[in-house]
């Protein structure tokens, strides 16, 4: 009997062990925030198990540019329509005056009128851009055939969840939709897919799409386009085998290190060249192509071209 008191009296112990919460916290190492316009600052928390009673309507959330501070000396005094429910531990946090922020690493308080007053230690890094990101835009198939459905995706960063960038496909060859989608990190991107088929009128042309952002401040709207654009030549009907001449460029800023060029096939990818321009023999079976420009910030892809090859009788 004694030894089964024992072993009774360790697994309690164990039990209520694993059942204390701990004080941390979640969100983004570092966001780049567009000057002038707004920006939401994903994060959620966790308190100690004692301390989940005391969470209640009168916690506050508070930010500063030091892991030590008060309500008393912080830099920033969210209201309760910029942070999320509290309650929750949703301290989710939106500023529409970026100009009161600078380059810097926050760090989140929270204040009850009770016991619970505490700084998280974990912090994100806030990084001020002049310029947004290009959008990304991915062909969703890697082989277009004249009548088959053709969807393209752009994708810009949306750093404040309640004006995101407005996404404009140039031309607009059909149908498109757009939606907000969530990273892991609880940071978003706006998205459009746009869907046409193809043509043979549509060989040659190139398609870009543009992510415009608009300041809370006054100042004007700041655009970003797709930077990377395939020229073919000759241009026209492509016999058999004949070679052509493609041309990828970009205004990429840092300027582009360099260039590669990829062959599309059915569900693969193949590196056939390096270099701002390609020579290449093209047939029926190969005949898509596409380019990506690298510099020191990243690689862009084009989106892909098939060349109209016509065959020899």
């Amino acid at each position: 009997q004694k030894k089964t008191s024992c072993v009774f009296f360790i697994i309690t112990l164990v039990l209520r062990g694993a059942l204390c919460g701990t004080f941390n916290i979640k969100m983004p190492q570092n966001i780049n925030v567009l000057r002038g316009s707004c920006v939401t600052i994903p994060c959620s928390f966790d308190v100690e198990s004692r301390f989940e009673k005391y969470l209640d309507h009168t916690c506050k959330a508070y930010w500063s540019d030091s892991p030590s501070f008060t309500s008393r000396n912080a830099k920033l005094k969210p209201t309760k329509d910029m942070t999320g429910d509290l309650i929750k531990k949703d301290c989710s946090t939106t500023f529409i005056n970026t100009n009161l922020l600078q380059r810097s690493k926050y760090y989140f308080r929270l204040e009850c009128n009770n016991a619970l007053k505490y700084t998280f230690s974990h912090g994100v890094d806030i990084s001020f851009i002049a310029v947004p990101p290009s959008p990304t835009l991915i062909p969703s198939t890697l082989e277009v055939k004249e009548g088959t459905s053709v969807s393209l995706t752009c994708s810009a960063p949306a750093p404040c969840w309640s004006h995101p960038p407005a996404l404009r496909w140039t031309p607009n060859r059909g149908q498109s939709w757009e939606i907000l989608q969530e990273h892991q990190d609880k940071t978003k991107v706006k998205t459009s897919v746009m869907s046409f088929t193809a043509s043979h009128l549509h060989h040659g042309n190139k398609i870009s799409c543009t992510a415009v952002y608009r300041k809370q401040d006054g100042s004007p709207d700041v655009t970003a386009e797709t930077n990377v654009r395939i020229s073919v030549s000759p241009s026209g009907p492509i016999r058999e085998q004949q070679k052509v001449t493609l041309t990828c460029s970009s205004n990429a800023n840092p300027a582009v290190e360099n260039y590669a060029w990829y062959r599309a096939g059915r569900n693969e990818e193949t590196l056939i060249g390096i270099g701002r321009t390609l020579n290449v023999a093209v047939s029926t079976i190969n005949s898509i192509f596409f380019c990506k420009a690298t510099n020191k910030i990243g690689v862009e892809q084009s989106s892909n071209l098939q060349i109209d090859v016509q065959c020899m009788y």
